[in-house]
This record gives C-alpha cells, sequence and structure tokens, in this order.
C-alpha cells in the first residue's frame, strides 16, 4: 500500500532550510572554534620547522665529515 502522507519535495525543502541557515552571530571578544585551532597549527608548522632544520643539520655534517 502507498503511503499517501509521504511528500517527496519534503526532504528537499528541509535541506534547503538547513543549508541556508546563517550561523548564529558571536558577542565580541569571543573566542570561535576555528580561532582555537590557530595556535595548535601555529605549533606543527613550528615542529616541522625544527625538524626540517635537524635534518638539514644531519645532512650537512654527514656531508663535511
Amino acid at each position: 500500500m502507498a503511503d499517501n502522507d509521504y511528500d517527496p519535495a519534503g526532504s528537499t525543502q528541509m535541506f534547503r532550510a538547513f543549508v541556508d541557515e546563517t550561523p548564529a552571530p558571536q558577542a565580541p571578544g569571543s573566542v570561535s572554534t576555528y580561532g582555537r585551532s590557530g595556535g595548535n597549527r601555529n605549533g606543527k608548522i613550528a615542529l616541522i620547522a625544527v625538524v626540517a632544520l635537524v635534518v638539514l643539520g644531519a645532512v650537512v655534517w654527514l656531508a663535511v665529515k
């Protein structure tokens, strides 16, 4: 038996409403979730730079020796 209450456009309408939602405005001075990852990203960049310097130093040391 067919379900007479099924609306095939209903899921599309709900999806469009979900996509069109704008994020809630934040209070001035509050930290967003995106701002928190900046410190972690900077730490990763610094770690990569240190590892690159160590590898470069090892290559130079082996080349001179």
